[in-house]
């Protein structure tokens, strides 16, 4: 007796064979077509239990077919595949009406897997499509990995419900661009999106900027002002570098999250709120929890979905397609047009991305910008992701002082190039690269003590903790 009968609609034959000896193998009953007036014909007389179709047919695109068969036939679940694995395909099979969407090339157990659980689900609570009516043709996220796919497959199914989302993440891997896309093309996207970023506001007015606060609450408090859970109403919160979220406003966040309302800070009324929580983080929570600095409470109430983002390094397949998308975006800016030859995208491949595709878009503005060739070679690559040969060996700085110690070395910088002059761009790369041991040494010095490094310096406290966060610096606190 089979265990329920198949429709495959694909117009590659060598795809149809597998997927046929595969569904048999485990019992189901499999016809298979290449195109989709067929498989509509199939439909419309009653037969199958469940759709297995491709996104491009020959004669009529599925996203066009799936609409007519959902409303004929409701309760059939249909399975998209796709060789175009792009978000914007994820979220069309979603907002379509699909039971799962599946990138090429996909493994055949996976299949049987998702097969088995939609025959099984209960047929008289069909699944409700996303009502998304228009997409910005510009993508959201861009790659075709296998990483992202997963990705893809994870926010499509997230994008009609209100979980609560952790993303995980080294910076500069795009954390806030997920959390915007849940937004944009979820439920909620037709409220506010307000985020908000942990690390960049001074501890003591953490709770003021989530909660709002009265007038006359604390010194400087001349008016009522509105928090972030008030201007997000009915939208979504986006709470990044939640691991720097001081004790005291986690207690307040998760009484927030178990009660479903909050109070002013100086205020005595509760005031209701319905807001979708996204949280991000760079760092290890669970290694916080240990070292009594994060509520392990709060954890899994921010815990529920958690969704990984890969670093630069783990998906180089992404690259090519990236660069692009960098490209033309700066085009769209005014920028002059750029390409890149294919050795110099190989060595985009090769490189470590520490700063990830925060770096990678970064690099592609500043070729657009600062280069005259249209055409990026491998020469050009070369001299922008080398290290500046400004202190090419470790050297005592003479009595003569750090300006001529650094004027020698800029000489020789210079001299390499014999007849040549540097690329272009060449104070913002030196800054770069000064900047960086600046501030490791004026940390190191004050033991971690960013309030104590920002006076030293001379910045401002919130600009110093921007550009720990941009650099990538490591802080570690010691006792003085």
């Amino acid at each position: 007796m089979p265990a329920g009968s198949i429709l495959v609609a694909d117009d590659d034959a060598a795809i149809r064979t597998v997927l046929n000896q595969a569904l048999s193998r485990a019992g189901y009953e499999v016809r298979s077509t290449s195109n989709a007036a067929t498989l509509w014909r199939w439909v419309s007389q009653g037969d199958g239990d469940l759709v297995i179709t491709d996104v491009v047919m020959p004669d009529e695109n599925a996203f066009e077919l799936i609409p007519r068969i959902k409303k004929l036939r409701p309760e059939l679940p249909i399975i998209v595949m796709s060789a175009q694995n792009t978000f914007m395909t994820a979220i069309r099979a979603s907002e379509r009406g699909a039971y799962e969407y599946l990138p090429k090339p996909f493994d055949l157990k996976e299949l049987i897997g998702i097969v088995g659980r939609a025959l099984s689900e209960p047929k008289d609570k069909p699944r409700a499509a996303a009502k998304v009516e228009d997409f910005d043709a510009s993508m959201p996220l861009v790659g075709r990995s296998p990483a992202m796919q997963e990705i893809y497959r994870l926010l499509a199914r997230l994008m009609q419900t209100d979980l609560t989302v952790m993303i995980s993440g080294e910076s500069g891997t795009g954390k806030e661009l997920v959390a915007r896309a849940l937004h944009d093309f979820g439920k909620r996207r037709n409220g506010p999106f307000v985020a908000i970023n942990m690390a960049a506001i001074p501890r003591d007015l953490i709770e003021s900027e989530l909660f709002g606060h009265e007038k006359g609450a604390f010194t400087g408090a001349n008016s009522k002002s509105p928090g972030r859970f008030e201007l997000a109403e009915g939208g979504t919160l986006f709470l990044d570098e939640i691991g720097d979220m001081p004790m005291e406003a986690q207690t307040r966040l998760l009484r927030v999250l178990q009660q479903g309302e909050y109070t002013t800070v100086g205020g005595r009324t509760p005031i209701k709120t319905d807001v979708r929580i996204i949280a991000a983080t760079n760092k290890d929570l669970r290694i916080l929890i240990q070292q009594g600095l994060f509520r392990e409470d709060l954890f899994f109430r921010l815990n529920v979905v958690p969704l990984r983002l890969p670093p630069l390094r783990e998906r180089t397949e992404d690259i090519p397609d990236l660069i692009r998308h960098f490209f033309v975006q700066a085009e769209r800016e005014g920028l002059p047009p750029k390409h890149i030859d294919q050795p110099a995208l190989d060595r985009l491949k090769r490189y470590p991305w520490p700063g990830n595709v925060r770096e990678l878009e970064n690099l592609a503005r500043r070729l657009a910008a600062l280069y005259p060739q249209e055409t990026i070679s491998l020469a050009v690559m070369e001299n922008e992701l080398a290290q500046p040969a400004i202190v090419q060996e470790a050297e005592t700085v003479s009595n003569d002082g750090l300006s001529a110690a650094v004027e020698r070395n800029l000489a020789r910088y210079f001299s390499s190039f014999e007849d040549g002059l540097p690329p272009p761009g060449l104070y913002h790369r030196i800054l770069r690269e000064v900047e960086y041991p600046l501030l490791s040494a004026a940390l190191a010095a004050t033991r971690g003590n960013q309030i104590r490094a920002a006076d030293l310096l001379g910045v401002n406290r919130n600009t110093l903790r921007k550009k720990i966060r941009d650099l990538d610096i490591q802080v570690i606190r010691t006792s003085t």
